[in-house]
């Protein structure tokens, strides 16, 4: 992938340029069909296509509300899906060090779209070998910390336990939890992982690292009202504002991101598809704000 400077339209309007050190290369998104790690259902493996012709709906357009233009070349592109559908395990780590890994030499930013919760530890791996440990910032329904899950280490309830286990973050951070059972709650003392109580989400919750950060957005974080189509339906979760606003306030350098475990099959009149395509524009909007050196007034 060709290295492209990022740029604002407003930049240019008031005579504004970029600090030269965050001219990179574009957010790219990355689709990962795969579905192998499931427990409950199949049917992530088939969200890359269905988030991407949301994205392309004529019902919206393509402007972050930071006021980013994601509709430029040059601020997001689109590298396809890797051929993992149906893969077995190997396979499919080999596919994305390959496809991420080609990405982050470049200089650019990986946008995941998955498939299921167990592709994040292969991307988080293959990220941290090139700029070192991450933080996470996690959303998610469930903590995904057990050693091992139905006799499956790399499961997609086992991601963090992985990463953590491998010291591939410094820090990981998760909101939205609210199905923490004992076993996973030893894990999160164990990793001394930050769990965000539901209290202190409020405007002042300002999430911010000092190490590149990974954002890994799981769908069944928001409360199903919102987003129906996910295999893991759990009441009570975050709204669409309340996690944009934790996005939008997070301070620190994205390196990479994913959005997990919306499965089509589950939806109900594509209206989880269309959140996907919000949260899709919110977080490419977030990795190149997060690499330019100003802010819009």
């Amino acid at each position: 992938m060709p290295d492209a400077e990022v740029f604002l339209s407003t930049a240019s309007a008031e005579g504004r340029e970029p600090r030269a050190e965050h001219r990179r290369s574009r957010v790219t998104l990355l689709g990962i069909p795969y579905d192998g790690g499931s427990s409950f259902l199949a049917g992530a493996a088939d969200a890359p296509a269905a988030i991407r012709l949301a994205l392309a709906s004529p019902a919206s357009n393509m402007w972050s509300e930071r006021g980013i233009d994601l509709g430029d070349p040059a601020v997001l592109g689109d590298a396809g899906d890797l051929d993992v559908r149906g893969a077995e395990w190997a396979r499919l780590v080999a596919e994305i060090e390959r496809g991420v890994g080609a990405m982050a030499d470049a200089g650019g930013v990986p946008l995941v779209l998955g498939g299921d919760h167990s592709v994040t530890y292969p991307v988080v791996r293959t990220l941290s070998r090139r700029v070192g440990p991450l933080s996470i910032l996690h959303f998610d329904a469930h903590p995904d910390l057990y050693p091992e899950y139905d006799r499956n280490p790399f499961s997609h309830a086992s991601p963090f336990a992985r990463i953590m286990e491998e010291g591939l973050a410094d820090r990981l951070v998760q909101v939205g939890i609210r199905t923490m059972n004992a076993v996973q709650r030893v894990q999160a003392e164990r990793f001394g992982v930050e769990v965000v109580p539901w209290d202190a989400l409020g405007e002042s919750f300002a999430p911010s690292f000092a190490s590149p950060v990974y954002v890994s957005l799981d769908l069944d974080a928001l409360d199903p009202a919102a987003a129906p189509g996910v295999s893991h339906r759990e009441p009570g979760g975050l709204t669409v504002r309340q996690l944009l606003g934790v996005l939008h306030r997070l301070t620190g350098r994205l390196a990479g991101a994913d959005l997990v475990e919306y499965n089509p099959s589950r939806d109900v009149h594509g209206v989880s598809a269309t959140v996907c395509a919000k949260l899709v524009k919110e977080l490419a909007g977030t990795a190149a704000w997060s690499r330019i050196g100003y802010e819009l007034e």
